[in-house]
């Protein structure tokens, strides 16, 4: 009978700590000039205006759809 109260429990397991996600930054994507805010970055034309486009060497690329538009220089 004390063979079993004690085996029920696992040991050496137990929680994992846990650990904080990384916030988001949309805030970054944005500018404030006055009372207005204007987007830094372009927007997907498929995707819509909730998706930004990013900035590469020489293009920028939407990473939803994988839209891609190449810079000329």
């Amino acid at each position: 009978m004390s063979e079993r109260a004690e085996g029920s429990k696992k040991e050496g397991k137990g929680k994992k700590p846990h650990k904080n996600k990384p916030t988001s930054k949309k805030w970054s994507k944005y500018k404030i000039e006055g009372d207005k805010t204007i987007k830094i970055l372009k927007s997907c034309p498929r995707c819509g205006s909730g998706i930004f486009l990013a900035n590469h060497k020489d293009r920028v690329t939407c990473g939803k759809c994988k839209y891609t538009e190449f810079v000329k220089k």
